[in-house]
């Protein structure tokens, strides 16, 4: 991973010592980041990310003391610029169904390898999407039981370049800038893929896209 000239501030909420334990040497040995703190309560989390300058968040909402998953929406609407990666123990359908609808979208499984979590914190903090192997399995299996699609619809050679570049993690300015268009153009090419498709987000984009062959799974997560 790329060094920065400053330290990237990384906040743990977690209450398993080995865990948070672990977390830290691997980012310290890593030489980008800092552990700023490590906390296991929710107003810790709230005190730290107003005081300090924290640009990654790692926590397991289970083992802080959360009402519900969707409090972690309500720290990311506070803290527009915070990226957030959740490592846990074990999630079910239900739970990794509506963190995707949260638009929580990198979540591994504390059995990772250090390699992956790597990966992980990569990705969460280039705006990329990232789940263990095991979990994009069963969000898979989730929205297929949801919104079963087709996965032959055709779109155009621009439309599959736009949901490219959509996975690729670019904003709509970013791929008007890119294809020499309008941003109005691209905004009315992702309304056409998404009615197309029948998606109703990028998560599900993505993973039909997957599915479709458009984008490479490995390459995608890399």
């Amino acid at each position: 991973m790329k060094t920065a000239e400053e330290p990237i501030g990384v906040l743990i909420a977690d209450s398993q010592y080995l865990i948070t334990e672990s977390l830290k040497q691997l980012l310290h040995d890593e030489g980008s980041f800092i552990v700023i703190k490590v906390v296991s309560e929710k107003n810790e989390i709230l005190k730290v990310l107003t005081h300090e300058a924290v640009s990654l968040l790692i926590i397991d909402p289970s083992l802080v003391d959360l009402g519900s998953i969707s409090e972690l929406k309500e720290i990311k609407s506070g803290f527009p610029d915070l990226k957030l990666l959740i490592i846990t123990n074990s999630l079910i359908k239900s739970e990794l169904h509506e963190l995707n609808n949260l638009g929580i979208t990198d979540i591994i499984l504390k059995t990772a390898g250090k390699e992956e979590i790597y990966d992980a914190i990569r990705a969460a903090l280039k705006g990329k999407q990232y789940y263990s192997n095991e979990l994009f399995e069963l969000l898979f299996d989730v929205t297929d039981r949801k919104a079963p699609v087709e996965v032959n619809i055709q779109l155009t050679n621009s439309e599959i370049e736009i949901v490219r570049l959509i996975a690729d993690g670019l904003t709509t300015k970013e791929i008007a800038a890119k294809k020499f268009i309008s941003y109005h153009t691209v905004i009315t090419h992702r309304k056409n893929i998404f009615r197309k498709l029948g998606v109703s987000s990028v998560s599900e984009l993505i993973m039909h896209a997957i599915k479709a062959g458009w984008i490479n799974y490995i390459e995608y997560y890399i």
